[in-house]
Order: structure tokens, then sequence, then C-alpha cells
């Protein structure tokens, strides 16, 4: 039998963009002949990566977890798209979601050219995404990757139903104080989004014109000119305890803010990240 080498099997993958696996199999029935075994992938009507690619993949799951460090502890976590959700809560799937992430964590990857290019047990995270496109017969791909990092990591991970695998993740991180309410806290930024730590953190873009949105809006309502000043200040408030992560009610208990909650026990939210499957578009 012909010996299967990796020059062969890199010739048929790039001229036929067909999975690794196909390959192999159609290489090994072909006993070597790469002109046969370019027939054998086109008579099995296999699909090259690149014609699933066009197709949209805005199911998935979201792979997680947090690795002790010399500094504390970083979190990661990175999302994972298939094109129906039969697919993403296979064991498979899983599985594969479990490896990119040990891949992540093992090079220290923290972006999504590093993520595609860490190494897996068969190749690079991007070979074997391919691989599972193949397998699955759907788009597979990496989408957003986010690491947090501090003394103390917490990390929520959601599942919207029980058959399904987490599709929104929340990591933050804490002083050591703060490790005690970091679960609820965490709780909280899946549930409400914030989009900022503090008040300080928002853009001044983002204040001047949300600031000219409340001021147009209270003259237009024909409130007096003296008092929009007032008007406004309070519409901010109220902006940025929809936004501002410290700022927003807890959603166990309403009566205090996420920043009540730290100051019960004297900590700090140092950093935090929030990725919900399908609604990132870091890679395609």
């Amino acid at each position: 039998m012909a010996q299967i080498t990796a020059a062969l099997i890199k010739e048929v993958r790039e001229a036929t963009g067909a999975g690794m696996m196909d390959v192999k199999k159609a290489l090994t029935e072909a006993e070597g002949d790469i002109a046969r075994a370019k027939e054998i992938i086109r008579a099995s009507g296999i699909k090259a990566a690149g014609a699933r690619e066009g197709r949209a993949a805005e199911e998935g799951l979201i792979a997680s977890t947090v690795a002790d460090t010399a500094e504390g502890q970083t979190g990661y976590a990175v999302e994972l798209n298939s094109e129906t959700d039969f697919v993403a809560k296979t064991d498979a799937f899983v599985e594969l979601g479990d490896k990119v992430v040990a891949a992540v964590v093992a090079a220290d990857a923290k972006d999504v050219d590093a993520v595609l290019a860490a190494a897996t047990a068969e190749d690079t995270v991007k070979d074997t995404i391919d691989e599972a496109g193949a397998l699955f017969h759907e788009h597979v791909k990496l989408g957003k990757v986010t690491t947090v990092s501090g003394p103390r990591v917490e990390i929520y991970a959601h599942r919207k139903s029980v058959e399904l695998p987490p599709s929104i993740v929340a990591m933050v991180a804490t002083d050591e104080a703060g490790a005690e309410v970091a679960h609820d806290v965490a709780l909280q930024i899946s549930a409400m989004s914030p989009k900022w730590l503090t008040r300080e953190d928002v853009p001044a873009d983002v204040v001047a014109s949300e600031e000219r949105v409340a001021t147009e809006k209270s003259l237009a309502e024909g409130k007096p000119e003296a008092i929009v000043p007032k008007i406004v200040a309070g519409r901010m408030n109220a902006f940025y305890k929809e936004v501002v992560l410290v700022e927003q009610a807890f959603v166990k208990d309403p009566s205090k803010t996420i920043g009540d909650l730290l100051k019960q026990v004297g900590g700090q939210v140092l950093a935090y990240t929030r990725i919900e499957v399908g609604k990132n578009s870091d890679a395609e």
C-alpha cells in the first residue's frame, strides 16, 4: 500500500479544498494516486471548505476556562460557530470547543490570528476547525476571542436551554476581596450587557452625543430652557444606570447597585468581558 504522506495530503487539499480526513480517505482508496484521489473526491460530492464558508454560521457555543498565572488568573473565552444548533449541541462539537480553548490556553493566544495559529494535537486550530467543517458538512468558524486577567477571575456561562452548550459567557476579573461577589457580578454582566465598567470609561464622544440628544429632546418637549441642564443631568444619570456596570441595579436585588454590592465586601472589579454566540464578527 502506498504511503500517504503529509505532502500528498497537502497537495490534494490545496487542489480540492476538501477536509483532511476526506483527502486521507480518498488517497488511501486511490493508493496514493493524486489524480485518482481528486476524482474520488469529485465523485463523492465532497464540498470544499471555501464553498461552506459562504454560508452563514451564527449558531455555536462559547468555550471558556480559567488558568492560573504568576500574577493571578486569566480567563479565556472563544466563540465557535456552526450553521445549526443541531450541530452545536453534539458531543463532537462540544469536544471541539474544549480542544480549541485548551490550545488557546497552551499558547496564551489572545486574538483571532494567534488562536488560529495555535497548535493542537493534530496540527493547528485552523486546520482542526476546517476538519470539523468537513466532518459536519457545515461552515464551522472561529468567532470572537476574549481574555481577562486579574488576581481572581470568575466565569458565568449561560445556556439558553439545557440541551444546548453555553451561548453567553461573562468573565470578570476582581481583586481578592471582590472574588466573594464575583459570581453575582458575572451573572449581572451576562444578563444586563453593560458596556462600560464606570462612567469615567464612557468615551467622550458618546457622552457628548447623549447630552445633545437629551438636550434636543427636552427642548422639543417644551421644557423651559432654564431647567433643561438639570433635566439633561437626570437623563444622563439614567443613561449611566443602563450602560455602566457599577451603576446598574443588581438583578437579584434592585434596591442596590453593583457598586453597592462591591462596597459591601470592600472589593473591586478590575475588568470584565462578555461574549455571545452570533453577536460578534472578529473572524470569518
